[in-house]
């Protein structure tokens, strides 16, 4: 059968997964509060940047599968399912905001009357364990009048998708994770995931709400302490002459236990999941009686990093006083103009406690970033630009067209030729005996 698919929210998740399934021949709703980014969706433009979604988007919204609307009651009209996939914000004690979930979930039982008989309501939105059927259950059923269970179906499914991979992990997923509510939510969302994915389903698990819900929170937490754990390993390899960690995370990734996945060394984790999820989790120990000691230090370690591109920075030019500071990256990852939580907007107020000028340059971030650092940093229309007459370049994030750079053009356009490494984009020897260059977790033999 053809479902119907109601998709509140449109940011990463709801719009990659609204467009994957109108792409696969569903009938497909989004709906969202912001007016002008539902204004864009209905001409085809995404408000996002993520590699495939313009040409995914354009077909399927000149197709008629996929619509937009500020309206939950054109959204859930016949719909089979609806997705919640709005926003989860920390608060300032690193708490989750459940304000857009809990509004998300009112508006959806006013029009449950609306909806198919059988509708199942999937939240995809990340919330600490017992949200689903501890007050999204409670919120769908006193809006509606009707029982989860009974009137309609209730299932958490948490994403896993990559910003800058959203696309292709969407189409080619890992696993699927299914928390289920009532009997039966399960197997009707499985049943949906057949459709689309054919005789191609992904391995699979269906489980309660908390146990789905728990594992979106340990999946980002084992992961971001990998990257703290590589971390720890390169600020100690920066401090022994030979040692280069890129080598180490090689030799340990060979090992089938631990994998060379996130074991790149860099500047640490950022946008807006992992910081998000480590700090909600840490919090819910806490509120449950449990100071999770391991996961604080994983954050300390990630909040310190950045700290170690202006301690190389330091070691070139003795100070960064007066001295033109370039950072070739803004984005918190490549193939993203996204910048939320990322680690160029930390190292910046870093720098210029120091004294710095600073000129940045992304590819896709700039626009998102100047509405952040305003006036405080200048900014330039490329990579050779953004490295002209400065006296130290700091590489934050590790695009395509940075990777390209010689060591020749850092020569010819900066006033002094000195480089930290930031993302381990390139060849150290190459590098290292041409000009002034310091990369994080390496340390040349001699200096």
């Amino acid at each position: 059968m053809g479902y119907k698919v109601c998709v509140v929210g449109s940011g990463y998740v709801g719009l990659v997964t609204a467009a994957c399934f109108a792409s696969r021949g569903m009938e497909v709703t989004c709906v969202d509060i912001d007016k002008q980014r539902v204004e864009k969706i209905r001409r085809g433009e995404p408000p996002i940047h993520e590699p495939g979604l313009e040409e995914i988007l354009a077909k399927v919204t000149s197709d008629g599968m996929l619509r937009a609307t500020e309206e939950y009651a054109e959204g859930m009209d016949g719909a089979d399912f609806s997705f919640v996939c709005v926003g989860t914000p920390p608060k300032p004690d690193g708490s989750i905001d459940l304000s857009y979930v809990a509004s998300a979930a009112e508006a959806i039982g006013r029009n449950l009357h609306l909806a198919s008989k059988n509708h199942t309501v999937v939240v995809k939105s990340t919330v600490v364990p017992g949200t689903t059927s501890g007050v999204i259950a409670p919120i769908l059923e006193s809006s509606s009048g009707m029982k989860a269970g009974q009137g309609f179906s209730l299932a958490f499914n948490p994403e896993f998708l990559r910003e800058g991979s959203a696309v292709e992990d969407t189409f080619n997923p890992d696993r699927i994770i299914i928390g289920e509510h009532d009997e039966g939510s399960g197997q009707r969302l499985l049943d949906l995931y057949r459709e689309f994915y054919g005789n191609r389903l992904p391995p699979f698990m269906v489980t309660n709400t908390v146990n789905a819900e728990l594992i979106k929170y340990a999946n980002n937490a084992f992961l971001a302490m990998k990257v703290s754990f590589i971390n720890e390993i390169a600020n100690i390899c920066q401090r022994i002459p030979g040692a280069d960690v890129e080598v180490v995370a090689k030799g340990i990734g060979l090992d089938k236990r631990i994998g060379p996945l996130f074991l790149r060394a860099g500047l640490g984790y950022a946008g807006p999941c992992l910081p998000k999820d480590l700090s909600a989790l840490v919090n819910h120990a806490r509120s449950l009686g449990y100071d999770s000691l391991l996961l604080r230090a994983v954050q300390l370690t990630n909040e310190n990093q950045p700290y170690q591109a202006v301690l190389l920075a330091k070691s070139l030019l003795k100070t960064l006083r007066g001295k033109r500071v370039a950072l070739l990256g803004l984005a918190f990852k490549p193939n993203t103009d996204d910048v939320r939580g990322a680690v160029s907007l930390r190292l910046v107020g870093m720098l210029l406690r120091e004294g710095a000028e600073v000129v940045v340059f992304d590819p896709k971030g700039l626009e998102n970033a100047r509405k952040l650092l305003g006036t405080e940093v200048l900014y330039a229309g490329s990579a050779e630009e953004c490295i002209k007459g400065a006296d130290c370049c700091i590489v934050v994030t590790e695009w395509d067209e940075f990777r390209k750079l010689r060591p020749e053009d850092f020569l010819r356009l900066m006033r002094t030729p000195a480089v930290v490494d930031g993302r381990r984009i390139y060849d150290p020897k190459e590098f290292g005996g041409k000009l002034m260059y310091a990369a994080i977790g390496y340390c040349p033999l001699s200096r």
